[in-house]
């Protein structure tokens, strides 16, 4: 049996169902759809794990504790879009048409989308790289998303954590 059903804990599933069955947890994202998405999974299952390889990997975790912290990091998606909606809004405050505002965060979002294929550099490699020295990027990085807010956004995350693990 997989469980799809997200903050539904193994046990309490095994409990309320009844059953001995094996039930493995999974984290399918929307770009499965697409073969394009790793799922974490667990506990690791060689049917599960080769089903999701299949729609673009299986990251199968050793325990539910560690499942919930993937779990967590999921809980960010919509943050990610709701910061390209507040840049897109806020060009369009500035005089630029909402749809020209719309097409280039996407086309710019999508490019940089793509630099993450590179698992060769890590993420914080990916940023410097993507940075002049004194340039724009590394302004709006270091004055908006300074220490405070990377300690809110840990905070956010562990907030979340914790109601996962109840």
């Amino acid at each position: 049996m997989v469980n799809l059903m997200a903050g539904v804990a193994i046990d309490d599933l095994r409990r309320t169902l009844a059953t001995g069955a094996p039930i493995i947890r999974a984290i399918p994202l929307p770009a499965v759809r697409e073969r394009r998405s790793v799922t974490v999974t667990c506990p690791s299952h060689p049917a599960v794990d080769a089903l999701f390889e299949q729609l673009g990997g299986a990251l199968p975790v050793a325990d539910e504790n560690a499942f919930n912290v993937f779990s967590a990091l999921t809980g960010t998606l919509t943050a990610h879009y709701a910061y390209l909606a507040t840049i897109t809004s806020w060009a369009t405050d500035h005089g630029i048409a909402p749809d020209a505002a719309d097409r280039y965060v996407r086309g710019l979002f999508q490019n940089v989308g793509r630099s993450l294929n590179d698992e060769s550099r890590p993420l914080h490699q990916l940023a410097a790289d993507h940075e002049t020295p004194k340039g724009n990027n590394e302004r709006i990085r270091t004055t908006w998303f300074d220490p405070a807010n990377a300690a809110a956004l840990m905070e956010a995350l562990d907030g979340l954590l914790s109601h996962l693990e109840q």
